[in-house]
């Protein structure tokens, strides 16, 4: 039995590690920082409308992407991630609204969170601000916690079933 080709994907200078971010924030202090966290594994335009969103509080965007271990810990199925971290990042990494790309191993991103002190912490509507990961860091900075109505209709779970139950068997 042959293993699988795995596509890699070339490196993007967006995707960075946590050391790296933090030497690019110091760079661009005074500038409103907004992150916001997620899987994103299939974008679809709810990512990308959400993404724009959280842009737009701020000056610059840090999106916090689970590793590939901390989607599986999530419970969505056996079969997520159906992309790599690797390309998940390169893929996020080429959105406008998306200044940084970094991964957090943690089954929470708040760790990552505590270490970048963002003045602007956005989720989707789908979270209620008071169940908001680093919530508590970021208020005590003086800083904002948003929950931004999602576009309706978009969903990477739907996309998946979507795409199983059409395929012929």
């Amino acid at each position: 039995m042959s293993t699988p080709c795995v596509p890699s994907v070339p490196a993007h200078p967006k995707v960075v590690t946590l050391d790296e971010l933090l030497a690019q924030l110091k760079d661009r202090q005074g500038e409103r920082v907004v992150f916001t966290n997620g899987c994103y594994d299939i974008l679809h335009p709810g990512h990308v409308d959400l993404l724009a969103r959280a842009r737009a509080e701020g000056d610059l965007l840090v999106l916090g992407l689970n590793s590939d271990d901390s989607v599986r810990r999530l419970g969505k199925g056996a079969d997520r991630p159906v992309n790599t971290y690797a390309v998940r990042a390169y893929v996020a990494a080429h959105l406008q609204s998306v200044d940084y790309v970094a991964m957090f191993e943690e089954d929470t991103p708040y760790n990552l969170i505590k270490a970048i002190r963002p003045q602007v912490l956005v989720k989707g509507g789908d979270w209620s601000v008071d169940r908001i990961v680093g919530r508590d860091v970021v208020e005590a900075g003086g800083g904002r916690v948003l929950s931004l109505p999602l576009l309706q209709g978009f969903s990477t779970t739907r996309l998946i079933e979507k795409i199983q139950n059409s395929a012929v068997l």
